[in-house]
């Protein structure tokens, strides 16, 4: 369509399925934003205001020439807030359309690239009717509820052949990368065990309430979509989605992807050859819930294996982090998460490791 969105086309890296977690690296974007004229604009629209959905909007809202041009959310309550957000950022709320249902937002051809941000169920449907509508893709974790979903996202990629990118933003994090490639230096020796993990003590679902009419405003019927039908219920509603099967997993949707992710990337391998669980409502028995609260599952590798832990109401994780991942040497440990990381030097090793720690890399997000 302009320049930009060629840009973006030709530096983009579509790996694999096609699905990409992967980021435009820091002078790609640098590029960009030097480089786009005037006439030479990106319009974004987002389906899914609240959340995530609009911080994407606001890091997207940095590089210039981005302009937002569309809204859609099921509940007016978050368009209206929106809209005010906007309006104190001093941005021309008479440019900005918005909607109640997803597809009419598709509908409208001068919209260039869409951020998803709705509830997980959702993703699917609105990311391949996205590809078929023309528009580029920003969808957020995680890509699908299932393998099916995520196959045919990634089959609705490469038929449409538009750019997607998945809201795996740690992927544009340097201190993230940087530890990548110290793991890939073989210093840390024989990686025998990786551990990844999220204490969340502030996290827990909604309390148990009766089911109530629907909200002012709220489109209910539009929020299910896919989904079972259900009464509603404010304790599933908005970001409570995360802990029912019907629409989320839980911890390990909403944070594993992000650590199981550099996990594997760490490790330059994709899938194991078993996977082992074991969880329940242990923390919050009480709560609105059905996901586990506590979660320990076991990943088996040719080489090594792989352990992911959760916990919800525990804020004390391994190495004194509540969230992070251990790559286990037998050189020493390899420690990462969002504050930085740091090499432990394994003490009876005569193969002695350089010592580092790197602390946070900042703009993640923005960048991603």
């Amino acid at each position: 369509m302009n320049t930009g969105r060629q840009f973006l086309k030709k530096t983009s890296l579509l790996a694999g399925s096609g699905l990409i977690a992967s980021s435009l690296p820091n002078s790609a974007f640098a590029m960009f934003n030097n480089s786009v004229m005037p006439n030479e604009q990106v319009n974004i629209a987002v389906i899914g205001a609240k959340g995530m959905g609009w911080s994407n909007v606001n890091a997207a809202l940095k590089i210039p020439g981005v302009n937002l041009i569309g809204i859609c959310d099921v509940d007016k309550n978050v368009i209206d807030a929106r809209m005010a957000d906007l309006s104190k950022q001093n941005i021309d709320t008479n440019k900005v359309k918005t909607y109640g249902d997803y597809r009419a937002l598709l509908d409208n051809k001068d919209i260039d690239a869409v951020i998803i941000g709705t509830p997980d169920h959702w993703h699917a449907l609105q990311m391949i009717h996205a590809c078929e509508a023309g528009k580029d893709v920003y969808v957020e974790k995680p890509v699908g509820n299932s393998i099916v979903e995520c196959n045919r996202m990634a089959a609705a990629q490469t038929r449409y052949n538009k750019v997607v990118q998945v809201g795996q933003w740690q992927r544009s994090q340097k201190h993230f990368k940087d530890a990548v490639d110290f793991i890939h230096s073989g210093q840390l020796g024989n990686i025998r065990t990786v551990k990844t993990w999220c204490y969340q003590g502030g996290k827990k679902p909604g309390a148990v309430v009766p089911n109530s009419a629907v909200p002012a405003g709220v489109d209910y019927k539009q929020w299910l979509g896919p989904a079972p039908i259900l009464p509603f219920n404010a304790s599933r509603f908005h970001y409570n989605f995360r802990w029912f099967w019907d629409y989320a997993g839980g911890l390990m949707t909403d944070w594993g992807v992000h650590l199981l992710d550099y996990a594997l990337l760490g490790m330059n391998t994709d899938f194991p050859k078993s996977v082992a669980g074991l969880g329940g409502r242990f923390a919050y028995p009480d709560l609105y819930e059905e996901t586990p609260d506590t979660l320990t599952t076991l990943y088996e590798f040719d080489n090594f294996n792989l352990v992911w832990d959760s916990a919800m109401g525990v804020e004390n994780g391994p190495y004194n982090r509540d969230h992070g991942i251990a790559y286990i040497g037998n050189n020493g440990t390899l420690i990462l998460n969002r504050s930085g990381w740091e090499v432990i030097e394994e003490k009876k090793s005569s193969n002695k490791v350089v010592k580092s720690f790197t602390a946070a890399s900042d703009k993640g997000l923005q960048n991603h």
